[in-house]
């Protein structure tokens, strides 16, 4: 994400982002587009403490626990829990929709600093299941040191 002088996205950033709640039959919100903003600009997934601290005062926990919810739902972001056990959340693939969700690749869990990061380029084969079996999500993690903490 390209950012101005003073951290904000830039119009057309901002722009994507109205079209993409709008896509989705979401009310263009002040919290909506500044959650959006934060998660796209990071590198790794981002837990809902860290958002929050981020956050500050100008979204309130349970709007942020709805914003999360919500854009999970519509396939906006999928989740990912770290090494704790604690949520995660990264944007879905432009693929994802609210029926679908098409983020099938691997999430490297750094175990020293517990960042998540999608590695969309390794692809999860399809998984079959068993007759009469529905198959709802999958997750794979590799677990290591990230570029970061070998140094």
């Amino acid at each position: 994400m390209k950012e101005d002088q003073k951290g904000l996205a830039e119009p057309s950033e901002m722009t994507g982002f109205k079209d993409l709640l709008r896509k989705n039959k979401l009310k263009v919100t002040q919290p909506r587009l500044r959650v959006l903003e934060i998660i796209s600009a990071k590198d790794s997934a981002i837990s809902q403490p860290e958002l929050e601290k981020l956050l500050g005062k100008e979204t309130d926990r349970v709007t942020l626990y709805r914003i999360l919810a919500s854009f999970e739902e519509k396939g906006i972001l999928h989740k990912v829990f770290d090494l704790h056990g604690t949520a995660t959340y990264a944007t879905c693939s432009h693929n994802c929709s609210e029926h679908k969700h098409e983020d099938q690749h691997i999430h490297f869990i750094c175990s020293s600093c517990n960042s998540v990061i999608c590695l969309e380029e390794i692809s999860i084969p399809p998984i079959r299941v068993p007759k009469n079996f529905a198959l709802q999500s999958v997750a794979v993690n590799a677990v290591g040191l990230c570029d970061r903490c070998q140094s």
